[in-house]
This record gives C-alpha cells, sequence and structure tokens, in this order.
C-alpha cells in the first residue's frame, strides 16, 4: 500500500481526535471523538463481540489542549482588550521565559515551527547548492524546511529500536555540498544529539535542532535544542504546549539571533545586526512576527507544561512496561544519556508474526473498535512525490545540474530501508493526550491489546 494515500495521517488523526484550540478555550466539555465509533462488520464486529476488556467502557480520553478558564482567561482577554495585538511586551515575556526555560540566552519567536526551521537554516547561510542531512522518520515540515532554502535534504535512515536518526549512517552522507545536519527529536524522544554534535564539529558543519516535539527533553540533564547552533520548537495546537501556531528559535549566539530577529521582521536591522549592515531594511527578510494573544496563551500553557512532562513520563514508563510483555510489541528504546522525555508520541513496533499475520491495518482497527485512538505514523518521506516536484521547479534547475536533479539516482542514494519497513509495516502511535490519562487507563491500553493479541486468529480470519 502506497503510504501517500494512508488515511491515518499525523495531522488527519489529530483534527479527528483532538479537541479544537477554540473550543476548548471557549470552555466546551464535549465528549472526545474516538476513532473507534460504533463497531463496524469485519474485525471491528469480530473483536467487539468479544469478552469486554477489563469489564468495563472505554475511557473518556483527555481533551486538548487544556484550558483552565479562571487561571489563563484574564491575561488573554486583558490582552485581547489593550488592542496591542501585534508583537509586542508579551511576546517579549514568552520568549524571556522559554530562553530560561530552554537555559538558553535568547529566544526569538516566530508564526509556527516550520518558519522557525526555515528562518534559523537561512541565517546559517544554508542555501542553493547545499545538502542537509535530515532523518527520513519525521512530519514533512523537516524537509520542506530545507527545500525553502534552496538546499536538497539527503536522508539517513533510522534506527527502528529508537525511531530516531541512524547516527552511525551520517558520515557516509556526507559530501563536499554538506552544509548541517538537521537532527529531529521525533516523539520527544531526544536522538544521540552529541554524537551528532562530535560529527559536525569534525566536518565543520551547522546544527538546527529540530526539537518541535521535545519541549523540556533532556540529554544527560541538559535540555534539547540547547546543544546545536540553533533549537527550533513548535507549539501548533496538537503540541505539548500549544498556543494555536506558534514556533521559536533558540541559541546562546546573540548575533545569529539578532540576524534571525532581523530576518523575520523584513530585514530591519536589529541588535548588532545595525552596526555589521547599517540600520533599515538592510538585509532580505520576510515577516514571521508572533502575535501578542498567542504569546499570551503560551505563558498560560508554559505554567503547566513541567507538571504534564512528568505525568507523561511517569505513564508512558509504566505503559511501556507493561506492553514490552506482550508478544510482537517493541516498544521505544531509551540510551541511557536520555534523562527527560516529553512523549509528545508514545511510539512502538507492532509484529505482525506474533500477531498470527494479522496485518497492521486490521491490528489498528481492532484497537480503535476498542476505544483507543491510534496512528499507523508517518510516510516514507524520502519517497513522497514534493520531492521530486521540486526538483523540477525553474529555481532548482537553475541551481542544480541535471545529474543531481535525477531523481532515480537522487532516490536511490537517499535508500532508507530501515525506515521503510517502520513507516509501511510497524510502527503505531499514540498520541500525547492519551499519556495524560489516569493509569487505570493506561491498563485499558494493554488489556485491549492483549485481548487483540488473544483473539489474532479470529481477527485473520474475518478478513
Amino acid at each position: 500500500m502506497k503510504q501517500s494515500n494512508k488515511k491515518n495521517t499525523r495531522r488527519r488523526f489529530i483534527k479527528q481526535n483532538l479537541l479544537t484550540g477554540a473550543g476548548a478555550m471557549l470552555g466546551m466539555h464535549s465528549a472526545l471523538p474516538s476513532l473507534a465509533g460504533e463497531p463496524s462488520k469485519g474485525i471491528s464486529a469480530t473483536i467487539t463481540a468479544t469478552a469486554p476488556v477489563s469489564g468495563q467502557q472505554s475511557p473518556q480520553w483527555p481533551k486538548w489542549p487544556m484550558w483552565d478558564i479562571a487561571a489563563d482567561e484574564p491575561s488573554v482577554l486583558e490582552t485581547l482588550r489593550s488592542g496591542v495585538w501585534s508583537r509586542a511586551k508579551i511576546v517579549e515575556q514568552f520568549e524571556a521565559a522559554w530562553a530560561e526555560t530552554i537555559g538558553l540566552k535568547r529566544c526569538l519567536t516566530t508564526v509556527n515551527g516550520t518558519n522557525a526551521l526555515i528562518c534559523a537554516l537561512a541565517n546559517l547561510d544554508v542555501g542553493g547548492g547545499d545538502e542537509v542531512i535530515i532523518p527520513p522518520y519525521t512530519f514533512i515540515a523537516t524537509p520542506q524546511a530545507v527545500l525553502q532554502t534552496g538546499a536538497m535534504p539527503v536522508f539517513v535512515d533510522t534506527d527502528p529500536d529508537t525511531f530516531q536518526m541512524d547516527v552511525s549512517k551520517i558520515e557516509e552522507k556526507i559530501t563536499p555540498r554538506t552544509r548541517a545536519i538537521l537532527p529531529v527529536h521525533i516523539a520527544g524522544i531526544p536522538c544521540d544529539i552529541e554524537g551528532i554534535m562530535k560529527i559536525a564539529r569534525k566536518h565543520n558543519l551547522a546544527v538546527v535542532e529540530d526539537a518541535c516535539q521535545a519541549w523540556l527533553s533532556e540529554v544527560n540533564h541538559k535540555k534539547v535544542g540547547a546543544f546545536g547552533h540553533a533549537g527550533c520548537f513548535s507549539f501548533q495546537n496538537s503540541k505539548n504546549i500549544p498556543m494555536g501556531e506558534g514556533g521559536a528559535i533558540v541559541s546562546d549566539d546573540e548575533e545569529f539571533i539578532d540576524k534571525c530577529y532581523s530576518y523575520h521582521n523584513y530585514g530591519i536591522a536589529r541588535g548588532s545586526m545595525i552596526a555589521k549592515y547599517g540600520a533599515g531594511m538592510s538585509m532580505a527578510g520576510t515577516k514571521l512576527r508572533l502575535t501578542e494573544y498567542q504569546a499570551a496563551i503560551g505563558l498560560a500553557q508554559l505554567k503547566r507544561l513541567d507538571a504534564q512532562t512528568t505525568i507523561r513520563a511517569d505513564n508512558a514508563a509504566y505503559l511501556k512496561s507493561r506492553l514490552e510483555t506482550i508478544p510482537g510489541i517493541i516498544p521505544y528504546k531509551l540510551h541511557n544519556y536520555i534523562t527527560r522525555v516529553s512523549f509528545h508520541l508514545f511510539p512502538f513496533r507492532y509484529k505482525k508474526e506474533s500477531f498470527k499475520g494479522l496485518p497492521r491495518a486490521a491490528f489498528l482497527k481492532a484497537l480503535s473498535a476498542e476505544g483507543v485512538p491510534c496512528s499507523s505514523g508517518y510516510s516514507t518521506l524520502n519517497t513522497q512525490p514534493f520531492l521530486a516536484n521540486t526538483f523540477q521547479s525553474k529555481n532548482f534547475k537553475k541551481m542544480y545540474s541535471p545529474q543531481q536533479l535525477d531523481i532515480a539516482r537522487y532516490q536511490e542514494r537517499n535508500r532508507c530501508p530501515q525506515n521503510d519497513i517502520l513507516c509501511n509495516e510497524e510502527a503505531v502511535w499514540f498520541t500525547q493526550n492519551i499519556l495524560l490519562g489516569s493509569r487505570a487507563d493506561m491498563d485499558y491500553i494493554v488489556s485491549a491489546i492483549e485481548k487483540i493479541h488473544k483473539n489474532a486468529e479470529k481477527l485473520k480470519k474475518s478478513l
């Protein structure tokens, strides 16, 4: 099955299963939609006809985003009533708070995490003719950010145990055109960023951390996003710290952040850029400014991020300890250098051989029928048509030779066989709101999967 046609993409999954930000802000308390719905014919009907899981109804999973009317609304309403809605003091307050949270000097907010990546790459002089090394197991924003600078993404295969970029395969992908590495801490699980930084220093490469799913995650007690030349975060509605849309770049490099600030504000020089380029619109730029009311929402959400992160981590550890006892269920692996995980996603691998050959799609359908929202995760990005289409664009034809734009040669060089298996056959996700449930909710998930395992032969015959 071609992954580009999968209905259960991450964005669609979130849209179907999480409460919208606007509804939460208005204090609506409608029931959380479920992927399961009413039992259908075939697989769903077969499994729901068996004994109920633990003799109970499926949990009412926590809604997302969360909004505390009494605690959160006064500051947001004050901001709205002020009439100052474009970037001003509230945005600066959020930037100062986020820089302090990550443990760095500076933060610049942007309209979203994707543009945070583009802004950071562009101001590290990544552009046409360059290559940027990225993982294939990530959201499409990662390669799209590279393409938007005019550079070409180069994919390094995934370590299926961790769902992260396989650091041992990076150096074989480095060429004279390699300019940067863009590692992703996918699912909120830190990648081997210290190993990546060693490779980057050896080859004189810039590193931009895509920490868009990894708020408060740590490697050896240091926040991710603080290792590279820049760290980028997202505050989109599904994220663990949501403000509808929003992003941020963090760094200790004052000149770099001043340059990013100038770029995000029409190229109008700021700080050290005035001395370098002169006052006024002295460099190429665009408009990526965050609004005051978004920042006010972000400050409200930030108050509970640490406590929610601890709840997610505790539930994830418990759920992992129980799921890994079920044959054919292989949760993510955490290396010893990881000291905290934010768990935007709870990923595991599904081995159909241990479920009587039941295909992953059937497993997902059965689990959904039991009232447990789930997803098959990402597509194989390195094979998607957006790459071939971009290579045929006017600008890329001017920047690259026909040989460099030969899509067949490119795809051969960027083969990621381990990632193909992960995307096409094995990966299963739960989203972060599920991990805010109770210990009994985690037990329900385990019981549901045990039930599917017990009835796997019956389910397979119903296909």
